[in-house]
């Protein structure tokens, strides 16, 4: 037999009683006691010392162990110290064989051991026990408010935590819209709008361009389905010729792209900023330059509301030295074409999805991870690898980074988890993962407030409940030590 729990009290506690015709006082002692639970039964010892007992011939004592839980209440086998004409009536008798019956020898030292089981129920787990001693014949049940504590079993295992949380289900795009963007730095002859392809630095403007279509016009899934293209000047000049310069090297950079490719379907738009006063503004501001407060209330300030005007009083402002920095350093980056290339991707079924989960992941909405990862066991190194690609794939969603979060809780890794959550979708299954990373961090009242409070949401009612259910045998575990 392997014992569950054994109690040991060396000491002993004393059971005082009067006898029902007498003035004499009756004091058992109850030196040790043990509590096993074995193969689906409760077995009770205890060595009960009545030295201190008279017992007339024709008198019995019954001694009734009790196990109580709420409501529940279970008698255990009596222990019957009988008198010496009592206890030969009790031998001519065909009594229970489980009545344990044992005759006093008055005056003498004398220690019985007692024995009993009784089948285990789950509400024995944190019962008491006491012994309800009868000298009158009245029965155990007409004694219960009369009986003596002894000790309190505890067969529960200690609780450890698991919390229970839930991913949320990323919806599902009708049309996987997806862009490409860059700028390109072309360079024109003065006041000059037609581009030269060998011009300076425009062989390698354009290579960058070129690549991004590219990347997505020879990509099998996809589809181009537009491209925009907006043209920016710097300041530099009148308003109204930079206006112009702005528009038709846009109208001119587009032209360029049409020519290289044939496009069918694809819709191309063209739009200018005259002057890139946005771009000056961030240009000065990471600048190192003496004036740059100076210079950035002019650049930010409301009046005058013409550009060029604005721009003079740059140009005289210290003598016009910052000024001509920013025309030999600043300028130049101004003058710029940002080009966006929109596409769409062909949604997958399931197989497609997982061979591309780990091939080019970046193919894939995060529905289709989503259903890609719930083909794995949960916790496994496929079903956490597609939730750390779903978050490195769009980092800053805050679907991905919910189940990231969830994902890292899972693998005991909490540090990464409330990282993940500073970008989680606020819902009742981020809130659920707070109350998890509290019950794991030992703080059950703050877990139990959150879970509380979530108690009518259905989305995750059968974890909140999981977990208080948890939380309450934890808490009562705890408070008992």
């Amino acid at each position: 037999m392997k014992p569950f729990l054994i109690l040991l009290i060396i000491c002993g506690c004393s059971i005082s009683m009067s006898a029902q015709n007498s003035v004499q006082e009756y004091t058992l002692v109850v030196k040790e006691k043990q509590a096993d639970k074995d193969n689906g039964k409760l077995l009770l010892s205890m060595k009960i010392d009545v030295s201190n007992i008279d017992i007339p011939g024709d008198k019995s004592v019954i001694c009734t162990p009790i196990i109580e839980h709420g409501d529940s209440v279970r008698a255990l086998d009596p222990l019957i110290i009988n008198g010496r004409s009592r206890h030969i009536l009790y031998q001519r008798l065909n009594r229970p064989s489980t009545e344990q019956e044992y005759k006093r020898a008055n005056g003498e030292e004398q220690i019985l051991d007692y024995h009993s089981q009784t089948p285990y129920s789950e509400w024995m787990e944190q019962a008491d026990v006491s012994l309800v001693t009868d000298d009158c014949g009245c029965g155990w049940q007409a004694l219960q408010s009369d009986k003596s504590p002894l000790f309190t079993l505890d067969f529960s295992e200690p609780v450890v935590l698991v919390p229970q949380v839930a991913y949320l289900v990323p919806q599902a795009e009708r049309v996987k819209a997806r862009k490409l963007e860059g700028s390109a730095f072309l360079d024109f002859p003065v006041n000059k709008t037609a581009i030269n392809p060998e011009y300076r630095r425009n062989p390698e403007e354009l290579r960058k361009i070129r690549e991004t279509i590219d990347a997505v016009r020879n990509d099998p899934y996809t589809t181009i389905t537009r491209v925009k293209i907006k043209g920016y000047a710097s300041p530099e000049g009148s308003y109204k010729a930079n206006a112009y310069l702005a528009e038709n090297r846009a109208k001119a950079l587009s032209d360029y792209v049409k020519g290289l490719y044939r496009f069918e379907q694809t819709q191309f738009t063209v739009d200018f900023e005259p002057e890139d006063w946005v771009g000056l503004k961030k240009a000065v501001e990471d600048s190192n330059l003496p004036d740059k407060q100076q210079l950035l209330e002019i650049i930010c300030a409301k009046e005058p509301t013409d550009l060029d005007q604005r721009e003079q009083k740059l140009k005289s402002l210290n003598g016009g030295s910052s000024y001509r920095i920013l025309l030999a350093d600043v300028y130049p980056s101004l003058r710029h074409s940002d080009y966006e290339v929109d596409y769409t991707i062909r949604n997958f079924t399931l197989e497609e999805a997982k061979e591309l989960a780990f091939s080019d992941p970046s193919k894939l909405s995060l529905n289709e991870l989503f259903q890609v990862a719930e083909t794995y066991p949960v916790g496994s190194d496929e079903f956490n690898e597609i939730f750390e690609t779903a978050v490195r794939m769009y980092p800053d969603d805050p679907v991905s980074n919910l189940n990231a979060a969830i994902t890292a809780i899972q693998s005991n890794q909490y540090s990464k988890a409330k990282r993940y959550l500073k970008k989680a979708q606020e819902c009742p299954q981020k809130q659920l993962a707070v109350a998890a990373i509290a019950m794991h961090a030992g703080n059950p009242d703050k877990a139990k407030q959150i879970l509380q409070s979530l108690s009518g949401s259905s989305e995750v009612s059968k974890e909140v409940q999981d977990n208080l259910n948890q939380l309450e045998k934890y808490i009562k575990q705890n408070r008992k030590k």
